[in-house]
């Protein structure tokens, strides 16, 4: 979560490159060296901003600290939660095939039961009886062959059950130990939730202590103005270090303005150029309130550029679009992609959160040409799922 520059590998050699770069047929062939240099600018820039946010603040550094842990937390409960799911159906499954076993074992059983006691009712000298009581030779032949059959089918049955039985054996076992499995699960995920509400409120706490500090000081246009120039910084570097490998799309992301759908949602709580803090800091993107761990989805084609913490956005996931568009997905509660990662529309690339120190679970959505906000009601006009 810290710091996605691993993931560059794949930006870089898998990136789709236009075919103008294409020299022979196959993708452009990046020097390793190439590789290093861009995985240590992307890390060097990540760092450089994290220290800067300390310098600024030592209580948003602690923020970030325990906002990514709330989020690794998160994560883990829900990956529990899908395991959970998984053994609970297989032991459903292993359950069915139980009560069926047992069912056809009875039978079985019953059968094999019925074909014992007629043979004690018939005596143990049947075969004998048989040899005795029939003269005619031919008649004789067929009832021999029908013992032998009768005896052959009673050992089958035997070996039925036996195998039956053993598979029995078998199932209850299984079902045993996804039992256990079950039980091992839901103890991870009480921990998981114990760590999450002590961390939850450890963030309480530091946020009390942040806004008391920012009013007591009167910083927040300076704060505020900070986040903005770290946000407008961060797209430029990034811009310029991807600069050398373009997205190429048949339909360019200028083509679709006005016929895009919103990410998620939501409830307007802010809007784009409305005042934030007195005249001088605007909304450069819009607040939708939602519902905490509601999906994230992109809204276009495009790259995945950026995702980690960023101090004032939280957990962020900037999409790169080509043209000189980025789309910016801030506030999240856990981030689904990572820096790399190709997206369509459509894609979930993240759920709604708080993070960034926001006072209830929303998206932070902004659309920018260049290191220039634009509105992104000009875009964007469907709701999801229409």
């Amino acid at each position: 979560m810290r710091s996605q520059t691993a993931a560059i590998l794949i930006l870089l050699a898998v990136s789709g490159l236009s075919a103008a770069q294409d020299d022979g047929g196959g993708l452009a062939k990046i020097k390793e060296q190439e590789l290093e240099q861009v995985r240590e600018r992307i890390s060097e820039l990540k760092q450089s901003m994290d220290n800067s946010a300390v310098e600024r603040d030592r209580l948003t550094g602690e923020l970030q600290e325990i906002e990514v842990a709330i989020a690794e937390q998160r994560t883990r409960i829900k990956e529990i939660e899908r395991e959970q799911r998984y053994t609970e159906n297989k032991k459903s499954e292993l359950d069915a095939d139980l009560n069926a076993r047992e069912a056809h074992l009875d039978t079985e059983s019953t059968e094999l039961a019925a074909q014992v006691r007629s043979a004690y009712m018939s005596g143990s000298q049947e075969k004998i009886k048989l040899l005795l009581n029939q003269r005619d030779p031919a008649t004789l032949g067929r009832l021999m062959a029908y013992y032998r059959y009768l005896n052959d089918y009673r050992a089958e049955n035997i070996t039925a059950v036996i195998e039956e039985i053993r598979k029995l054996d078998e199932l209850r076992a299984q079902i045993a130990a996804e039992a256990a499995r079950l039980q091992s699960l839901a103890d991870r995920r009480y921990a998981e939730l114990t760590r999450l509400n002590t961390s939850q409120e450890e963030r309480q706490l530091l946020l009390a202590d942040l806004r008391r500090k920012i009013a007591g000081e009167g910083q927040e246009i300076e704060r505020l103005a900070a986040e903005e120039q770290d946000l407008t910084r961060l797209i430029a570097e990034l811009t310029t270090i991807l600069s050398d490998y373009p997205i190429s799309s048949e339909q360019p992301f200028s083509q679709h303005r006005g016929r895009l759908t919103w990410p998620v949602a939501g409830t307007l709580l802010h809007d784009f150029g409305q005042p934030r803090v007195g005249d001088r800091i605007k909304w450069n993107g819009v607040v939708l309130a939602a519902p905490r761990g509601r999906e994230v989805r992109a809204v276009y084609h495009g790259r995945v550029a950026f995702a980690d913490w960023l101090a004032g956005m939280g957990l962020l996931v900037i999409v790169d679009h080509g043209e000189g568009y980025m789309t910016l997905y801030g506030y999240n509660e856990t981030l689904l992609k990572s820096a790399g990662d190709w997206v369509a529309p459509g894609d979930v690339i993240a759920t709604v959160g708080d993070s960034g120190g926001q006072p209830q679970a929303s998206l932070y959505f902004e659309l920018r040409q260049g290191a220039k906000p634009i509105s992104p009601r000009r875009w964007i006009t469907k709701r999801p799922g229409s």
